[in-house]
C-alpha cells in the first residue's frame, strides 16, 4: 500500500475522527496495563491523557503510535490499522515527541533539523521549521550548548519537519521554566490552529486546562472520566473548593448535608468540601461548626481545578 493509497484510506474514515480505540486491552502477565479502553479523538483537537505513573497511559499511547501491539480490540489512526499495509509510509503522517529526546551533541540546530528532514519524502523546509519554532538565533548553535527549554523546542521542531497530521506529545514541558513552557505552548497552539491533531500526556493540570479541548483521566488501565476540562470540573467537583481545619466536636456527616456540597474528603488533617458556591456554603459551614462548638483553625476557598477532579476520582494527587 503506497502513501497515496493510505491517504485515500484515511479520507474514507469516519468524518471527524483522528483516533479510534475500541475495547483495547494490553496485559503484561498479571498487569492489566490497558484494560478495555474505548476512546475517540476528533480531528483538529488537542486531547489530553492524564494519569499517574503506572496508570497505563504510556502503553495506550504506544499502541496508538504503532510501537506496541494490543492484545485485543482495534485501534484506527486516521482510518488506518497498524499492520494492515505499509506502516512505514503511514508513519509520515504522524509525529512523536518523547519526554526526553537524545540528539547528537556536536550537530548544530540547523544540521539536526536537516538530518531529520532527510528521513521524510515530504515536509517543510528546514528554514521554515526553524522560523516556526523560533530558533533563528540558535540555528548555528551546537546541541550540547542549548538550554533545556531550547532543546525541547528543537525536539518539537524535529517532530514537525514532516508536516504531520497527528502529533503525539509525551510530557513536553517537564522540567522547563515558565518562559520555556510558554514557547512550547505557542508551537503547539500554532500546529493546532493549522488543523493538526494532538495527543498529549502531561502531569501539569494547568497545561492540560490551557491546551486541551478534552481530557481523559486514566488509572489502573481504565478511563475514569472524559470530557472538556471545565465540564469535568463542574460535573465532578463543582465550581469551588473550601478547605478548613477545626478542632473535633462536630459530626462530619453534617458537612455532607450542607446545601451546595457535592462531596467531602479529608486533607492534611483538615477537610475539603467540593461546592457549587463558596459564597453560599461558607456561612452555613461556619454556623454548623459554631453549633457543634468546634473551634475553627483555618479556612480558605478557591476555584476548583482539574487537580481536584483527579483527586476525587483516584484519591491521590497526579504527581503521586
Amino acid at each position: 500500500m503506497g502513501n497515496e493509497a493510505i491517504k485515500n484510506l484515511g479520507a474514507q474514515a469516519q468524518a471527524g475522527t483522528a483516533i479510534r480505540c475500541r475495547e483495547v486491552k494490553k496485559y503484561f502477565e498479571a498487569v492489566k496495563a490497558v484494560d478495555g479502553v474505548d476512546l475517540e479523538v476528533k480531528l483538529g483537537e488537542c486531547f489530553g491523557l492524564l494519569g499517574p505513573n503506572g496508570a497505563g497511559k504510556t502503553t495506550l499511547v504506544e499502541v496508538m503510535e504503532g510501537l506496541t501491539r494490543q492484545d485485543r480490540g482495534t485501534v484506527e489512526v486516521l482510518g488506518y490499522q497498524w499492520g494492515s499495509g505499509d506502516d512505514r509510509a503511514f508513519r509520515e503522517r504522524i509525529a512523536v515527541q518523547l519526554q526526553e529526546t537524545q540528539l547528537a551533541d556536536k550537530l548544530t540546530v540547523y544540521e539536526t533539523l536537516k538530518l531529520f528532514r532527510s528521513f521524510y519524502r515530504r515536509g517543510r523546509s528546514v528554514e521554515e521549521i526553524i522560523a516556526r519554532a523560533g530558533l533563528e538565533e540558535k540555528q548555528k548553535e551546537r546541541v550540547y550548548k542549548l538550554s533545556g527549554g531550547t532543546k525541547q523546542r528543537l525536539a518539537l521542531a524535529c517532530a514537525l519537519v514532516s508536516e504531520p497530521e497527528i502529533l503525539f506529545l509525551d510530557e513536553p514541558t517537564t522540567g522547563l521554566d515558565p518562559q520555556a513552557r510558554n514557547h512550547v505552548w505557542q508551537i503547539v497552539d500554532e500546529f493546532k490552529a493549522q488543523g493538526g491533531t494532538i495527543m498529549l500526556t502531561t502531569h501539569y493540570m494547568e497545561e492540560a486546562a490551557r491546551l486541551c479541548d478534552r481530557v481523559a483521566i486514566m488509572d489502573h488501565g481504565k478511563i475514569l472520566a472524559l470530557g472538556g476540562p471545565a465540564e469535568l470540573v463542574e460535573r465532578i467537583v463543582g465550581h469551588e473548593v473550601i478547605e478548613f481545619s477545626a478542632a473535633e466536636g462536630f459530626d462530619r456527616n453534617l458537612l455532607e448535608h450542607l446545601p451546595g456540597v457535592k462531596g467531602v474528603s479529608g486533607k492534611n488533617g483538615g477537610y475539603l468540601l467540593r461546592v457549587a458556591s463558596a459564597k453560599e456554603t461558607l456561612p452555613l459551614l461556619l454556623a454548623t461548626l459554631e453549633k457543634g462548638e468546634a473551634r475553627l483553625n483555618r479556612v480558605s476557598s478557591r476555584p476548583a481545578t482539574l487537580e481536584d477532579v483527579f483527586m476525587t476520582l483516584t484519591g491521590a494527587a497526579l504527581h503521586d
